[in-house]
């Protein structure tokens, strides 16, 4: 029998100057690493859909076995668990959802969490994003009330519980109708600082390296403001390749994650 070698397998996993989301991953993909991951955000995190009845009305309703967490787990075969809702904010979490539905619980803790917040913080509650001055590594309890504050308190929160996971933060989108492109900015940039902040943290920046959410993009993709059963399958699509992306090019960080929350280490 003829030995086949993959002689080139170093181009095939670290393509020369390879960017980002250039190719969408199938099948297993380096995501299912990880066999227990936690997505908290908002609506657009939990598969929310608008509906009308006949007089107008609107309802919304967050349907979890469409939201893009759901379909990576699906695909990797792993645990994934929503702690999102929509209209979530930092602040909201943090003050009495993630307790009122044990998202703190050792019964949950997660190898990773991948964090999908700011809009309803930014736009549509007005909190001030302020910055890295906001927030104390070594106590949250000191951090300030502001979107940079509550958010590095839920890191900081679920690092007691799970002091090795990994954490990945999500960018706003390029969508100029969702927010202004100066808070957009204002945002990713500080995701980009947390990870100076926090061990073992990535950013997923979908503004640099993801679609543009155009009037083309949003027609097909979208149903009313939030997305169509489409539109979380394509996100699904760009946050697992963006993960896999990020593992196969830190090898290193990720040799121990199945030693993550257990009492077997390798030094």
């Amino acid at each position: 029998m003829q030995r086949v070698i993959l002689t080139d397998w170093k181009n095939e996993l670290y393509r020369e100057n390879e960017k980002p989301l250039e190719r969408l991953v199938e099948g297993y993909s380096f995501t299912s690493v990880f066999r227990r991951l936690a997505f908290i955000g908002d609506s657009l995190s939990s598969g929310e859909f608008e509906a009308s009845d006949s007089q107008g009305n609107v309802s919304y309703h967050d349907m979890f076995e469409y939201s893009w967490g759901q379909y990576i787990a699906r695909k990797n075969g792993l645990t994934a668990y929503n702690f999102s809702r929509g209209g979530m904010t930092a602040k909201w979490y943090l003050e009495s959802f993630a307790d009122e539905n044990g998202f703190w619980d050792k019964e949950k803790v997660c190898q990773a969490y991948v964090i999908a917040l700011g809009i309803n913080d930014v736009i549509n509650q007005n909190t001030e994003i302020g910055g890295v001055d906001d927030i104390d590594v070594n106590d949250y309890r000191n951090n300030k009330p502001t979107f940079a504050g509550y958010y590095a308190q839920i890191i900081s929160r679920y690092k007691e519980i799970s002091p090795d996971a990994k954490f990945f933060f999500v960018t706003f989108p390029d969508d100029k109708t969702l927010c202004p492109e100066d808070k957009t900015l204002a945002v990713n940039e500080l995701l980009y600082k947390l990870t100076d902040m926090f061990d073992n943290s990535y950013v997923i920046d979908l503004y640099k390296y993801g679609p543009v959410y155009d009037e083309k993009f949003r027609r097909e993709f979208f149903l009313c403001g939030h997305m169509a059963p489409t539109g979380y399958v394509l996100t699904a699509n760009l946050i697992d390749s963006y993960i896999d992306y990020i593992v196969r090019h830190n090898p290193s960080d990720f040799k121990n994650v199945a030693f993550i929350n257990t009492n077997i280490s390798y030094k």
